[in-house]
């Protein structure tokens, strides 16, 4: 997801718990999420049109927590019937350059080569802002209340040391900055684990009941993502901010819990920011195949 909570450092070593109940032992070599992003150009093109873009990434993280990324631009095209008709208008064109901020930007509308390489980032999975092993994400609580409980402690956590470094540059922080949002911070966290991380079934059911029962949380029904896909649809809060407004839904698959499609709708000043909404599609799961290049589709 895109407007998560800030990347972390720092490297849990290994426990020697014995396995929990509730863990669920690895059904492939790789846990593997693709994200496919769907969103308008930010800038317009040829004669004042402008083009919807498609790109694919791809994660996967081995059970000793050992990654590798992947992604592929999937082409633009015009976003609306009022744009198709301005690009015939302009000839049909097939690639856009121009340049940015000293930048060139070059658009086409077919796909990319792509990428396929090691993730830079210490062995073990991203939970919250911490790097933790695979037995550790196998001890999440299962409880629901339990869970809901880790979940705000460890983004209390968070906000204690993200208030005390905004203090460097900004003396009049304070924890009340970041503790508006608290129910926005859980709710990311929640959502988070159905997808980002390979956590047991049934810690993942409880991270369900935990989004969907977190304050500010509304339930939209039933739904389908552009890939089709059917699952039950709910809206975040909506987190405080000077200036931009930012609304999240979120689509989960409620047989297997795991998150299906984000929407992102971010506006500053009431003027919406194109490159950064928009939706992405997940698909999510255990794979023997190993890193490649992400493919087209």
């Amino acid at each position: 997801m895109r407007f998560t909570l800030a990347v972390a450092a720092g490297l849990i070593l290994a426990g020697t718990a014995a396995v929990p109940a509730s863990a669920d032992a690895p059904k492939g070599a790789y846990w593997r999420v693709e994200t496919i992003f769907t969103r308008t150009h930010p800038r317009a093109v040829g004669s004042g049109y402008y083009l919807t873009q498609r790109s694919v990434s791809t994660d996967w993280l081995s059970p000793e927590g050992k990654g590798w990324f992947g992604f592929r631009e999937l082409g633009a095209k015009p976003a609306t019937a009022k744009d198709e008709a301005a690009w015939r208008a302009d000839g049909s064109p097939t690639t856009w350059d121009y340049r940015t901020e000293g930048m060139k930007i070059r658009l086409s509308v077919k796909p990319g080569k792509g990428t396929i390489g090691a993730a830079k980032k210490p062995d073990g999975f991203l939970l919250g802002k911490k790097f933790v092993t695979y037995q550790q994400l196998q001890s999440l609580p299962t409880d629901v209340g339990a869970l809901r409980k880790r979940l705000f402690a460890d983004v209390n956590a968070w906000i204690d040391e993200a208030a005390e470094e905004a203090k460097v540059t900004d003396p009049k922080a304070t924890k009340n900055d970041w503790l508006v949002n608290l129910d926005w911070y859980v709710a990311v966290r929640a959502s988070e684990l159905l997808y980002v991380n390979p956590v047991p079934d049934k810690v993942r059911a409880a991270a369900y009941q935990v989004l969907k029962t977190t304050k500010g949380v509304s339930d939209l029904g039933r739904s389908k993502d552009p890939l089709g896909r059917s699952g039950q649809k709910l809206a975040l809060p909506v987190p405080s901010n000077k200036g931009w407004v930012l609304k999240q839904q979120l689509l989960v698959d409620t047989q297997t819990m795991t998150l299906l499609a984000e929407y992102t709708d971010l506006k500053d000043g009431g003027k919406p920011m194109l490159g950064k909404s928009g939706v992405e599609t997940f698909t999510v799961g255990w794979t023997n195949d190993k890193p490649a290049v992400p493919g087209v589709s």
